[in-house]
């Protein structure tokens, strides 16, 4: 019997694979727009999208357009998920950190025996995490008193059938043409709850009871709600912000990006290049952030609130 013959060095990169997996990918996102497109003309097709024109009609007391708040709050919360999820990320990665820190057992909060060490990453996450709470309870209180709410809530079961009118718009690449700034459509209505209120406290209540201040004594609480449920749920929550900012982002430079743009970051429903040069500024807040959440600039912060070493 023949002996099979060594991989070449090419084909043990991981990048080989990209040789093939990445015109597969485009073979079959062109498959689902065509089919998408060849079904948006069948007679019973159209039928539904008429019936269902894609978006919910909101309550007569809605608000409209987005308020200067909600920009500031958009760009708070990207920056710390952006913290957040490489933080994490380098958490369940390192499994040989290099910089640690402990707490300082001073202060208004004291607990028993000594301070537990736990890695910078690990800090830097719980840290960001505690920032990124107060910002959502800061947003949540504005949304519920401005009203804001009823722009990303569902009132009606027909928000369904909407959704999927509003899919087979994308899908076929015919975007839909109501405006944010007046209504959501359906499609964007559900993704936007689905975040805000699922999506976030998920990622807070399963991180909660896998941090240090969960009480470890409980032992009913705790076998009611089990560690390894909290850590099963946690990553693909993570996984599930990563993939709705890049599809979020994607649809908003596509679907008319200045336009877009100017709703969120310069609060008007004007087609100009304001909202677009704040939105380039933030990319370079967060690209500054990503480069410099590292240990030599960590280091003077974290030892502000305990002792940094190795």
């Amino acid at each position: 019997m023949m002996a099979a013959a060594p991989r070449t060095k090419a084909a043990r990169s991981p990048w080989f694979k990209l040789v093939w997996i990445v015109p597969l990918i485009i073979v079959v996102l062109l498959a689902v727009v065509l089919l998408a497109r060849w079904m948006t003309g069948l007679a019973s097709v159209e039928q539904f999208m008429t019936d269902y024109p894609g978006k919910q009609p909101l309550p007569e007391s809605a608000p409209v357009g987005f308020p200067a708040w909600l920009g500031w709050q958009h760009f708070l919360n990207i920056f710390f998920l952006v913290l957040i999820v490489k933080s994490g990320w380098q958490v369940r990665t390192n499994t040989r950190p290099k910089v640690f820190w402990t707490r300082n057992n001073k202060g208004l909060i004291r607990t028993k025996g000594s301070p537990k060490k736990i890695s910078l990453d690990l800090w830097l996450h719980l840290s960001v995490d505690a920032l990124w709470v107060l910002n959502g309870i800061i947003f949540y209180v504005l949304l519920f008193v401005t009203g804001q709410w009823m722009r990303i809530v569902p009132t009606s079961w027909d928000v369904i059938p909407n959704a999927l009118t509003a899919t087979l718009h994308y899908v076929s690449l015919d975007w839909p043409l109501e405006t944010g700034w007046v209504n959501y459509n359906a499609l964007q209505l559900l993704a936007y709850f689905a975040t805000v209120f699922i999506a976030a406290p998920l990622a807070i209540i399963t991180g909660l009871r896998m941090s240090g201040a969960w009480p470890q004594n409980a032992t009913r609480l705790n076998k009611a709600y089990p560690i390894e449920w909290a850590r099963a749920v946690h990553y693909p929550v993570m996984l599930y912000f990563v993939a709705f900012t890049i599809v979020h982002v994607t649809l908003v430079l596509a679907t008319g990006a200045l336009n877009n743009l100017n709703h969120m970051y310069a609060a008007n429903d004007e087609v100009n290049w304001v909202g677009f040069w704040i939105f380039a500024a933030s990319l370079v807040v967060l690209a500054a952030a990503w480069i410099l959440a590292r240990p030599l600039f960590l280091r003077p912060i974290a030892s502000l609130t305990g002792k940094v070493g190795r």
